[in-house]
């Protein structure tokens, strides 16, 4: 998905400059392939039945009331305005697991350095974003209230907040659908089985209605795994040969060894 969205900005800007003189120069170029979705701009999208009814108004509105309840820094509190928007949507039309896919989708995409970097370019006009945002859509079959919240970034200039938007919207998901979220890390990948005999501990711990498994890998815990659960990952479990190294070196008091990290 994020090798597609970034193969769009490897087209020529020949055409483009063409078109399009705001973006004479710039350094990463527009994909010219049709858009797949019908891409609408903020102020005709509540027209469109089932497409996601977000305005101006309602956002900055919603960004002064969380504001006003602290707790959270200016960019936390926008995009947890957005993502309550997304939810909003995606309850209202049954997608709540389909958004969330996209979302995620969205996060990898945005994770890659050149189209983060193209939608920061101010030189680049909306309009060439927003054909951007068609390309995206159609390379990851994103919904089209999906798609349409995306061109609203693209609008307000708030793409920068895509990757915190998904992660504010993971955990509406998750409180609306009563899923833990367990980040098992280990050396190499492990078995689907294993994973999935940690998923039913964490379920029996937790006492979850579902639990949702992300894995990341990790060489220096020479072997076993570690798991993180919980509020914002307060929970550990440990069962690194790294840690059991560790303990065996402090029972023994071997004051001048020193694990790798």
């Amino acid at each position: 998905m994020a090798a597609a969205a970034a193969a769009a900005l490897q087209q020529s800007t020949a055409a483009l400059k063409g078109r399009n003189p705001a973006v004479r120069g710039a350094a990463a170029p527009i994909s010219t392939a049709v858009r797949s979705l019908p891409l609408r701009s903020s102020s005709s999208i509540a027209a469109i039945p089932g497409a996601l009814r977000l305005s101006r108004t309602a956002v900055v509105g919603a960004v002064r009331r969380r504001r006003r309840s602290g707790g959270a820094t200016m960019m936390d509190t926008a995009a947890g305005s957005y993502a309550a928007a997304l939810t909003d949507v995606a309850k209202a039309n049954g997608t709540l697991e389909a958004t969330s896919a996209d979302m995620d989708k969205l996060s990898t995409i945005f994770s890659d350095e050149s189209v983060y970097k193209y939608f920061a370019n101010p030189t680049v006009s909306v309009e060439s974003k927003l054909e951007l945002v068609g390309d995206i859509a159609k390379t990851s079959s994103l919904q089209p209230h999906t798609a349409n919240f995306l061109s609203i970034l693209v609008e307000m200039k708030r793409t920068e907040l895509v990757k915190e938007i998904a992660k504010e919207f993971e955990k509406c998901y998750n409180r609306l659908t009563g899923t833990e979220v367990a980040v098992v890390t280990s050396v190499v990948p492990l078995e689907s089985q294993h994973l999935a005999q940690i998923a039913k501990s964490i379920q029996r711990l937790t006492k979850a209605k579902n639990v949702r498994v992300k894995t990341t890998l990790d060489p220096s815990l020479v072997a076993g795994f570690t798991i993180r659960y919980g509020s914002s990952g307060s929970k550990f479990i440990d069962m690194s040969v790294k840690k059991q190294l560790a303990e065996i070196a402090k029972q023994l008091d071997f004051s001048d060894i020193t694990l790798a990290s």
